[in-house]
């Protein structure tokens, strides 16, 4: 017996799928929207953190 045999068989399987997606997708837009609300001023203090 193949593995999604086993999956088919369990109820309420596909819901999985569909929590994953939109717990990748909010994670994904927090990290968008925390990068483009920084400033500027902060940008260029990280950016010039590894020379220092």
């Amino acid at each position: 017996m193949k593995f999604i045999n086993y999956l088919e068989s369990i109820a309420g399987v596909s819901i999985y799928p569909l929590i994953s997606m939109m717990l990748f997708m909010s994670v994904f837009a927090l990290a968008l929207w925390h990068v483009l609300r920084q400033s500027k001023e902060s940008i260029s203090e990280q950016k010039n953190l590894p020379l220092q």
